[in-house]
């Protein structure tokens, strides 16, 4: 009898115990809040922060198995695609179907609390989809550089877009892997077309700073002298513009500033040449464009020999006369040097063939000698327009920003004076404008390709 008394002592004390185990667990995760959370795997891989887009083509797969989550066996998870559920449970994986921009996001939820993390992904259009163009009325275009930034891009402010992917190297060969990194060319190709914008390559030598060629650089001119090379160019610009669904190519310039004026010469006629094989192999269809010099070279282009360009850009910006030793400070891209500029190509071509160049970018002079002037050939450089906002919220409607200590300055085209341009563009019955670089560009009221869109239509 006292055995019996033992074991059912031995096992109330037992129940007792374990009672007292659960409560302490209940207890426990009510007095300590857990916040779930998402782990394993390469997360920051998979979930980017800061957040980058990950690009696709149709039917490509973005596998999220191995990402799990704590407390284990506890969570809610739902994942959505542009705020719409698709599927809940720990595994998922996201299939690209519909071309353009999404979101996927997983939101996990455990105790009350629900945290997240998102992915955005950008599915291309496939080789050959077409796209119906906006109607317009004058050529609005946002000229790229080479890192192809269209975070600022406001789509709706631009009627065509040239991304300068295209670098003719050393050895006379085009290099186009600046738009293939990322699949850069095909997401601008993309994202124009899905917005009726025409989407064109931008091929050069190597640009200095201000976005002309490399002063005394032959490589893009040698090239285009040797007619095998040539020839191999054409049919690896009309290969990309097919691979990568683009509507043409602009021609950044052929080495047209040499100590040699004979070399310049010979580039040029070369240009020609090699304008003129290109629209015979990319047809009627595809666009050509030439970015062509304001300076005394531009005698070497006329409307005979430029009969097989849609149009000229011309840069109409960057004189020359406040950056050399001992000049003023001042601005390279004012009014009058643009409407100059202009008017040289004006008696040349005819107006339906004319886009006007307006800088995003200011010239900052670093260092002026003992009366006031610029110092050297390194005492001033060129910052983006957004860099300068950046510097000051109100300088948007401002053409100059003053450094410490005075006389030092950033010198550039701010809303009113792009404006203004646009405006004599419009009333002259210029073809339209064009802004270098579309990067430098910021989105918003401040946007220098708003401005232009403005006044233009």
């Amino acid at each position: 009898m006292k055995t019996y008394k033992i074991i059912a002592c031995i096992l109330f004390s037992l129940m007792l115990f374990i009672g007292c185990k659960k409560d302490d667990a209940a207890s426990q995760e009510e007095d300590n809040v857990f916040s779930p959370r998402i782990i394993g795997g390469d997360v920051p891989s998979i979930f980017p922060n800061p957040n980058t887009t990950q690009v696709l083509d149709v039917g490509e797969k973005v596998d999220f198995s191995q990402v799990q989550f704590s407390p284990t066996g506890k969570t809610t998870v739902v994942w959505k695609v542009d705020d719409v559920q698709v599927a809940t449970g720990e595994k998922y994986i996201f299939t690209a179907a519909a071309v353009g921009d999404h979101r996927i996001k997983v939101e996990v939820s455990y105790n009350g609390t629900t945290v997240s993390r998102y992915k955005d992904v950008f599915v291309l259009a496939g080789a050959g989809a077409t796209f119906t163009p906006k109607t317009f009325t004058k050529v609005t275009m946002s000229y790229l550089g080479e890192n192809g930034d269209i975070s600022a891009m406001n789509w709706s402010n631009v009627t065509h877009v040239t991304f300068k992917a295209g670098t003719v190297n050393a050895a006379g060969i085009l290099d186009l892997s600046r738009g293939e990194t990322g699949r850069k060319t095909q997401e601008i190709a993309t994202k124009a077309h899905l917005n009726g914008v025409y989407a064109l390559l931008g091929i050069s030598a190597t640009l200095s700073a201000n976005g002309w060629n490399v002063y005394d650089s032959n490589t893009f001119g040698t090239a285009l002298k040797n007619p095998v090379q040539r020839a191999a160019m054409v049919q690896d610009i009309k290969k990309y513009l097919t691979d990568r669904s683009l509507d043409g190519v602009d021609v950044l310039m052929a080495d047209v500033g040499n100590t040699v004026e004979a070399t310049t010469t010979a580039n040029m006629a070369a240009t020609i040449l090699f304008i003129n094989e290109l629209r015979g192999a990319l047809g009627a269809a595809k666009i050509i464009t030439l970015t062509v010099p304001v300076n005394y070279t531009h005698s070497n282009y006329t409307a005979a020999n430029l009969v097989n360009v849609d149009w000229v850009n011309v840069r109409a910006f960057e004189s020359g006369l406040n950056t050399g030793v001992g000049r003023p400070l001042g601005n390279p891209s004012g009014y009058q040097y643009m409407v100059a500029s202009a008017e040289i190509w004006k008696a040349k071509i005819p107006l339906s063939k004319l886009v006007i160049g307006i800088p995003a970018m200011g010239l900052r002079y670093t260092a002026v000698d003992a009366n006031g002037n610029n110092l050297n050939f390194t005492s001033f450089n060129y910052i983006p327009y957004k860099d300068i906002l950046a510097l000051s919220a109100t300088a948007f409607d401002k053409e100059k920003l003053d450094l410490t200590p005075a006389p030092l300055a950033i010198y550039y085209n701010g809303v009113p004076l792009v404006t203004q341009k646009a405006q004599y563009i419009k009333a002259n019955n210029y073809l339209g404008a064009y802004l270098w670089q579309g990067d430098f560009d910021v989105n918003g009221p401040n946007s220098l390709t708003l401005a232009i869109s403005n006044a233009l239509k």
